[in-house]
């Protein structure tokens, strides 16, 4: 997912690669999965597969939080997920805004993973005056008038902008200058914010895209080697000046 700004160099404070911490939610889910199931043990290439990577990549990751497992034994799933949730901040609790609260802001709000995760949803808001005090998963609405002390009262450092596109910029510059120092989009646009603030976008219909591009791709592949069409015939006047184009080429 993209940014709106400059990245900085993709390493923490503890040297931790960003691609890295991008997996580590990937872990953690595996992890917890089975945490409910009461295994005590996983193997690199068991955690690999139900996290969808390669175990070399796995092992590696995991030698950033210092934990390399037991040879013969594998990792405690247990002291893993603590190690995880840890380093994503995930033993703490973090409230969070959700600014729109339209079809989308709305199934954001009724998402049931949020508390399981260390997030708490501290408040909804939204610009339409009819929506004030409207209870959305039984959190009442807040007009958007209220944002900076919504944002202040709460101790908001993470916002979730579900906005139309053009309202999208001005909720965010809001929400920095109230203090919020990390935001996750999912208007259809790219948000600009100064250093030190991080956005996360989540743009549903660039993630279909990407689907039919591997969707033509296995199409294309289903079909190769089947015979290519012989190349019509063409007159005299309708090449171009060398014989093999024509001159005016369809936009």
């Amino acid at each position: 997912m993209a940014t709106g700004r400059t990245h900085r160099p993709a390493t923490r404070s503890r040297g931790i690669p960003e691609a890295t911490v991008a997996r580590l939610p990937l872990y953690l889910r595996a992890l917890t999965a089975l945490s409910e199931r009461s295994v005590p043990t996983v193997s690199s290439e068991e955690l690999a597969a139900a996290a969808g990577v390669n175990s070399a990549k796995l092992r590696k990751d995991f030698s950033y939080l210092g934990s390399y497992g037991t040879r013969g034994v594998g990792y405690d799933v247990e002291y893993l997920v603590y190690q995880i949730s840890r380093e994503l901040g995930l033993t703490q609790d973090w409230p969070v805004v959700i600014v729109g609260i339209g079809n989308l802001g709305a199934a954001l709000a009724n998402y049931g993973g949020f508390a399981s995760r260390g997030f708490r949803v501290a408040a909804l808001i939204d610009a339409d005056p009819a929506m004030a005090g409207k209870p959305v998963a039984g959190i009442p609405v807040q007009h958007t008038d209220d944002l900076e002390k919504i944002i202040q009262d709460n101790g908001v450092s993470i916002g979730v902008i579900a906005t139309p596109a053009g309202a999208a910029q001005p909720v965010c510059d809001r929400l920095v200058a109230a203090g919020v120092t990390s935001i996750l989009n999912f208007a259809p646009t790219v948000l600009t914010v100064p250093d030190g603030v991080d956005v996360r976008k989540v743009d549903l219909s660039i993630e279909l895209q990407i689907l039919a591009f591997h969707e033509q791709r296995k199409a294309g592949e289903e079909h190769e080697g089947t015979a290519a069409p012989a190349a019509p015939h063409r007159d005299s006047d309708e090449q171009g000046p060398d014989g093999d184009v024509p001159a005016v080429m369809p936009a």
